[in-house]
C-alpha cells in the first residue's frame, strides 16, 4: 500500500507543480497579476495556454485517480497490479504534462490514454 499512497501523494502534488510553467508564462505577459490571475491566464497563447491546460488537466486526472486509489484501499484490494498501475499512471501523467508543454499533441494524447487506462485498471481491481 505504500507504493499506492506514494503515487497518490505525487498525483496530488502534480497540479501544483504544473502551476510553475503557468506562472512563468504569466510573468512574461507583463508580470503575474495576482488580483486577476484567471483573466490573465485566459490571455495566454502558445506555451502559456498549453501550460494552463496541462495544469487544469492535472486536477481533472487527480479526481479519477484518487477515487480509484481510495476505492481499492477501502475494499482492501491493494495488490501488486494496483501498485504497478499506480506507478505507470504517475509516470504517464508527468510525461503528459511535459509533452503538453512541448506541443507534442499525438504523444500527449497517448500518454493521457495510458494514464486513464491505469486509473480504470486500478478501480477494476476492486471487483
Amino acid at each position: 500500500m505504500t507504493i499506492l499512497l506514494t503515487c497518490l501523494l505525487i498525483a496530488m502534488l502534480l497540479p501544483y507543480l504544473a502551476k510553475g510553467p503557468v506562472a512563468v508564462a504569466m510573468a512574461k505577459l507583463g508580470g503575474y497579476d495576482n488580483h486577476h490571475p484567471r483573466t490573465q491566464q485566459a490571455q495566454l497563447t502558445g506555451f502559456g495556454a498549453r501550460a494552463v491546460a496541462g495544469h487544469l488537466n492535472a486536477f481533472e486526472s487527480l479526481l479519477l485517480f484518487g477515487l480509484s486509489a481510495l476505492t481499492v484501499i477501502a475494499l482492501d484490494k491493494v495488490n501488486d497490479t494496483v501498485a504497478l498501475l499506480a506507478i505507470v499512471h504517475v509516470l504517464a501523467r508527468i510525461l503528459y504534462h511535459i509533452l503538453y508543454l512541448l506541443d507534442k499533441s499525438t504523444m500527449r494524447s497517448i500518454s493521457w490514454f495510458v494514464g486513464v487506462f491505469c486509473t480504470f485498471g486500478i478501480f477494476a481491481q476492486g471487483f
